[in-house]
């Protein structure tokens, strides 16, 4: 009889739920790695208007940059606080992935624990089974030792 872990569907779901878990992290990663590209993207914009200022000798224009320097520097404050939302966001999904995996390794030991407890159940029914066909054939010769010393006297 092959051996059947009675908690199989259980760690199934375990595994399932840790996969599950992990498209969460992978998405959490990918939303933080994307407000970083509209962080780089915003400071490469300031850094751009700030060479276009010391370029351009229009100082009629210069109100103009400073506002909009202003709205530049204000929108890089708002991608940092949604880059640390999106961080702890991360962190949290990275925490529940790890409970997951937790999950997981239990259940994987006791299966393990299990299988061995069988393996271990199996070999001694063969040691037994060994054992009762030994007995059975020491009877067979010493029945036929018998019978030989009958046949001789």
């Amino acid at each position: 009889m092959p051996f059947r872990y009675r908690l199989q569907k259980v760690l199934d779901f375990r595994i399932k739920k840790k996969e599950e878990q992990l498209q969460e992290v992978i998405k959490a990663k990918n939303e933080v790695d994307r407000i970083q590209g509209l962080i780089d993207e915003n400071n490469n914009e300031i850094s751009g208007v700030i060479k276009i200022m010391h370029t351009t000798q229009d100082f009629r224009m210069m109100d103009s940059y400073d506002k909009y320097l202003k709205h530049l520097y204000e929108k890089g404050e708002e991608l940092e606080r949604q880059k640390q939302e999106a961080i702890n966001v991360l962190e949290a999904e990275k925490q529940k992935l790890v409970e997951r995996e937790k999950e997981v390794k239990v259940l994987e030991k006791h299966k393990e624990k299990m299988i061995d407890a069988y393996k271990e159940e199996q070999k001694q029914a063969e040691i037994k089974q060994l054992s009762e066909v030994a007995v059975q054939k020491y009877f067979q010769k010493t029945k036929e030792k018998k019978e030989e010393e009958g046949e001789e006297i």
